[in-house]
């Protein structure tokens, strides 16, 4: 039993996570239902899925950081989400990717990385129209790559492009595929809940072995533990709990280790490294990513440092060679969220790292090989040699190894193949070598027959680098420019900054010529980037320069135009002509060869020479962005950002809560409570309902609780927004019951309700009060109908059709004259009720079935709706209420199970969300200008909470700069939770904070005059206090700055002095001083002596 207690070295491997400025930031990413990875990696570049769609894949160097544009360089080359991606292990450069357009497809990234957007592979595979769900490449066959589709497994030849195995005996969908190190097994994981070993080249049927797996048809992942007899799996088991199961081929249908996780919706993506045998657990939506390490005997599985940070949108390993070896970093993780790509290493703490610790890097998998599709298919079997990560025995020493970027598919429908074709590494499109190669088919230089693939690569790649100079030179002659490299285009943007800081300056005091005043708007934005180090100058500039309006949403952040004059040049007619912007019509080569305006702009600046040039659209575009409030432009600083949420003290809670019902439907939000008392249900039969007084905190005494008893299972319960003894429960027979609740609360239990209202003949999902009409009840039912009550006469006055699912919500705009409803069918419809039973807008609301919630925003204008998304991941949106075919932005948090509930205050334009089961609460404000929602200070809970109510502003304590005011149910206690605003001066009114509010705790009309359309506004009030200063008032404003007097330009202005002076008294009350000295206390001595 010695082995137990011997210890690993990478044991202790803790995770280190880089500074932001490190890390890829700014970045555009959404939630993709795939079962994919979402991002992958090799030592020069990572790939990763680009916007909400995923149609697009976004390929940066490796060691890339900071903030990257909107406008970056893309592959664009499907129709529809990309559901997977891989690099070769062999060539650093070869990215296959995977969509559901039913289309794999070869790229070819340049060495420099992608300069303009690609939208052209070089080979393309075709599944016949069907999704493609997972790909990848052999890990010693030189250019073969696997895909698999529904249940089809198939092989392509990459170099000779063309499918050479394809097999449908899956019965569902294949989840995952991995293959064994040596490639000879393929092991793929199932819909149908089984997990096969999987031989292509296998006489008979491909299936060699089947064992049945996790018994939930959820996704499911399978990697093979390196070169061993073993795999492991992840997925979920019947259950839904978490699950990762080792088995061993030998024994196949017994697993070897079963290790049982948590309850969480995300799949967990494994990562394993066959060198260290380091396991990575990532879950899609989890925050956390789970080291583990895997040994040869039980326990099998032992449990690492875990690393806790960013929701999770994918993760992939970087291969051996990139890793920083001489810092003791084993493994690197690239942490994929939704703006940022995190990169985790995993280093050993050891004393130093000034020497290469050889003990913790065994000899890894190369990255050349002999073996080729063809010979593979025929039986051959080679391993890949191994090479040494120790920098003394490299060729470049502690340098990282040169990056393999070829071959560039390449296939010939004759039987002269040019080499050079097949092995130069290809040079980026719209560059002046791929245009002046084009139409030549064979190379002059043609190395001997017997030359291995590799060295062709090193040789080709001499050449290229030899014949650059003489391509810069020839620039000029036929028009066309070579594309920049990353440097040359930072070098020349500085430059440009200098040049268009000294116009700014020299054209500052004169209004210019025409040409002058077209260039001014983008040489003042450029010269904000690096020359000005101070926001607030540069924000003076920005306003002077501004206008205070908002400009509707683009229809894309940056247009992408076609530049047809980087492939044929312009004539100079065309250059200097008056129709210049026209473009030819002929002549353009067939590549799609998409620039950003920006560069263009730049282009058509320098061969105009300011010429008569016309404003493009895009010089427009930046001028209208001129406009842009400068709230846009540097981001707008909320009054509320740093609001504080604060628990009351332990004397104001009840405590000792007993059988808290967990039965409560989801369209209920399980608490509710006003100024006076809170009402809580109950388990048990009888559907019963606790009210407690709010004026009677502490204890509660052991024994029954007295409680409403209704009879029948509770659906829903609010109470009166304007009379606080009343309160309306639905239950689940169709009948709503009215309670009174008398002074002084409840003593015992009482069955015996002040009025029953039967609304439907079905279940009740949920009642809502009319929130400025009293007596006015809306009720929704399982008969997919709302009916609208006057609750005096108890009588149906109207009801609202055209739902076709189950109504999750319902919210009543702030005017009260219109409703919104939110449904499982993915619908949000507005209402007038008053006008018609039919909606009278419609639009997409939330993907997902779980639930959904909403409310209106901004006096009406906006709607705000929470949900799921179609992986489970709950999302807020803000929709306009003019508008709804499309939400204006959303907010994704995280993967849970708990329907996220809104409270919006009006006054300070604050959301609050939370759910069931949370110990956080969201807070977010609701803008008119994008992004529409922007986060403020979250408030973290010490405990998970059951429900939360918020009372009116009327109850906030504003003498305290609170802001709202909310009772928080958890398991055992009702708590008051006050959300107040830090504040210098708060002994005066912050009128700033508290505008005159909406009296909504009283009844602006009645019923009859409700429904008689007799409407009104609600009347408003200030919320000051009697004898308290607003703030407003006692801030002094300056006078307007005057010219300045030169010849009493030493002299302080009268404003200055009293400002001192106000400061002095603020200082010295609150110190103290004295004016005694130190040596005032000295013992001191005579004259006489001082003269001695």
């Amino acid at each position: 039993m010695a082995w137990r207690f011997k210890a690993s070295k990478y044991k202790n491997a803790a995770p280190i996570v880089p500074k932001a400025e490190a890390c890829v930031r700014e970045i555009s990413v959404g939630s993709y239902q795939t079962y994919g990875n979402n991002i992958a990696a090799s030592a020069a570049f990572m790939a990763f899925n680009w916007e909400h769609s995923g149609s697009s894949v976004a390929v940066l160097p490796l060691d890339d950081c900071g903030r990257k544009s909107k406008t970056m360089p893309l592959l664009h080359g499907h129709t529809d989400t990309v559901t997977d991606l891989k690099f070769s292990p062999f060539h650093d450069g070869l990215l296959a990717t995977a969509s559901q357009d039913c289309l794999v497809k070869i790229w070819h990234i340049p060495e420099k990385g992608l300069e303009q957007s690609l939208s052209d592979p070089e080979a393309v595979f075709s599944h016949k129209q069907r999704r493609v769900e997972t790909i990848g490449f052999h890990p010693t066959a030189d250019g073969l790559l696997y895909s698999t589709a529904a249940g089809c497994v198939a092989l392509f030849d990459v170099a000779a492009q063309k499918e050479i195995f394809s097999n449908n005996e899956h019965p569902e969908v294949i989840q995952s595929a991995s293959w064994r190190e040596d490639g000879t097994v393929l092991a793929t994981s199932c819909k149908d809940k089984c997990v096969r070993i999987f031989d292509p080249r296998a006489a008979g049927s491909p299936i060699q072995m089947l064992a049945e797996s996790h018994q939930s048809i959820t996704d499911s992942r399978v990697v093979w533990l390196g070169n061993q007899t073993r795999i492991l799996t992840t997925g979920f088991d019947a259950a839904r709990l978490r699950q990762v199961i080792i088995r061993d081929i030998r024994n196949f249908n017994v697993p070897v280790k079963t290790l049982e996780l948590d309850c969480s919706t995300g799949i967990l993506m494994p990562l394993f490294d066959a060198d260290t045998n380091m396991l990575f657990l990532a879950g899609k939506g989890d925050t956390t990513i789970n080291y583990l390490e895997i040994t040869d005997k039980d326990p099998y599985l032992i449990e690492g440092l875990r690393h806790t940070g960013e929701q999770t949108k994918g993760a992939c390993l970087v291969p051996k060679r990139a890793l920083k070896v001489m810092e003791a970093e084993v493994n690197r993780v690239l942490q994929l969220t939704s703006n940022m790509v995190i990169p985790i290493m995993y280093q050993v703490p050891r004393k130093t790292y000034r020497d290469f610790h050889a003990d913790l890097y065994p000899e890894t998998a190369g990255y050349r090989t002999d073996l080729v599709a063809s010979e593979w298919l025929n039986g051959t079997n080679q391993a890949v040699p191994k090479m040494s990560l120790d920098p003394a025995k490299r060729e470049h020493g502690d340098e990282p190894i040169v990056p393999r970027l070829g071959p560039k598919p390449f296939s010939s429908n004759t039987g002269d193949v040019s080499f050079d074709k097949v092995f130069a590494v290809p040079v980026a499109p719209g560059s002046h070598e791929n245009i002046s190669n084009v139409g030549q088919e064979n190379c002059s230089d043609v190395p001997a027959p017997g030359a291995k693939p590799d060295l062709i690569v090193e040789i080709e790649i001499q050449k290229s680098h030899e014949r650059e100079p003489n391509v810069a030179g020839n620039g000029n002659g036929n028009g066309v420019q070579k594309s920049l490299t990353t440097s040359e285009r930072r070098k020349s943007s500085a430059d440009d900054d200098e040049s268009s800081d000294k116009i700014f300056e020299q054209n500052s005091e004169s209004s210019g010529n025409s040409t002058e005043g077209e260039d001014r708007t983008d040489a003042d934005l450029r010269r904000f980037s690096a020359v000005r180090s101070s926001i607030a100058e540069r924000r003076r500039v920005y306003e002077s320069r501004s206008k205070s309006q908002v400009d509707d949403k683009a229809q894309s952040p940056v247009p992408l135009r076609r530049e047809s004059s980087k492939v044929e040049p312009l004539k100079p007619s065309q250059q200097l002509g008056g129709n210049s912007n026209v473009m030819p019509a002929s002549g353009i080569d067939s590549k799609r060869i998409s620039v950003p305006e920006g560069k263009l702009m730049e282009e058509h600046r320098q061969r105009g020479n300011g010429a008569g040039l016309k404003k493009s659209a895009t010089e427009a575009a930046f001028s209208a962005a001129s406009t842009k409030r400068t709230s846009t432009v540097f981001g707008k600083v909320s009054k509320f950002r740093h609001l504080k949420g604060t628990p009351g003290h332990k004397s104001t809670h009840i405590e000792n809560l007993r059988n808290l019902s967990r039965q409560i439907p989801g369209e209920c939000n399980g608490f509710h409570a006003n100024h006076e008392r809170v009402a809580v249900p109950l388990s048990g039969p009888g559907g019963k309902i606790a009210i407690f007084e709010l004026s009677r905190p502490g204890r509660l005494p052991d024994g029954v609780i007295p409680s409403l008893v209704n009879g029948s299972n509770i659906m829903d319960f609010q109470w009166d927004p304007f009379d606080a003894q009343r309160l309306a429960v639905a239950c689940d027979d169709g009948i709503v019951k009215l309670w009174r609740i008398e002074e002084g609360g409840l003593s015992e239990p009482t069955n015996t309700p002040q009025g029953e209202l039967t609304a439907h003949l079905d279940k009740i999902y949920f009642i809502r009060f009319h929130p400025l009409a009293a007596d006015v009840l809306l009720t929704a039912s399982y008969d997919m109908t709302i009916k609208l009550w006057d609750l005096r006469t108890m009588t149906e006055k109207c009801a609202l059709t055209g739902h076709t699912d189950q109504i999750f919500d319902f919210a009543w705009s702030p005017c009260g004259k219109l409703g919104a409803s939110v449904c499982k069918d993915g619908k949000i419809r507005v209402y007038n009720p008053r006008q018609s039973e039919t909606p009278v807008r419609e639009g997409n609301g939330p993907v997902g079935t779980r639930g959904a919630r909403i409310t209106w925003a901004l006096e009406g204008h906006y709607i705000v709706c929470t949900g799921f998304d179609k992986v489970s991941e709950r999302q807020i949106s803000v929709y306009n209420a003019q508008k709804l075919t499309a939400p204006l932005n959303t907010a994704s948090l995280d993967v849970s199970p708990s329907i996220l509930i809104p409270y919006y205050d009006e006054d300070s334009s604050t959301l609050f969300v939370t759910g069931k089961g949370d110990s956080t609460i969201y807070c977010y404000e609701i803008t008119d200008e994008e992004p529409y929602i922007c986060p403020l200070s979250h408030h973290r809970c010490s405990s998970l909470h059951q429900g939360l109510s918020f009372l009116t502003k009327n109850h906030c304590d504003v003498a305290s700069v609170e802001f709202s005011k909310a009772y928080r149910l958890t398991n055992t206690t009702i708590e008051p939770l006050s959300f107040t605003v830090p504040r210098i001066k708060s002994e005066l009114f912050q009128d700033d904070l508290f505008p005159p509010t909406r009296i909504t705790w009283s009844a602006t009309l009645s019923a009859e005059d409700w429904f008689a359309c007799n409407d009104k506004i609600a009347a408003k009030v200030s919320l000051k206090p009697e004898g308290m200063d607003t703030l407003s008032s006692k801030q002094q404003v300056p006078a307007l700055a005057k010219k300045p007097d030169h010849s009493n330009f030493g002299s302080k202005s009268e404003y200055e002095s009293n400002k001192q002076q106000e400061i002095q008294k603020s200082v010295s009350a609150r110190m103290e001083y004295t004016t005694k000295l130190e040596q005032d206390e000295m013992e001191g001595v005579d004259e006489n002596e001082w003269q001695e």
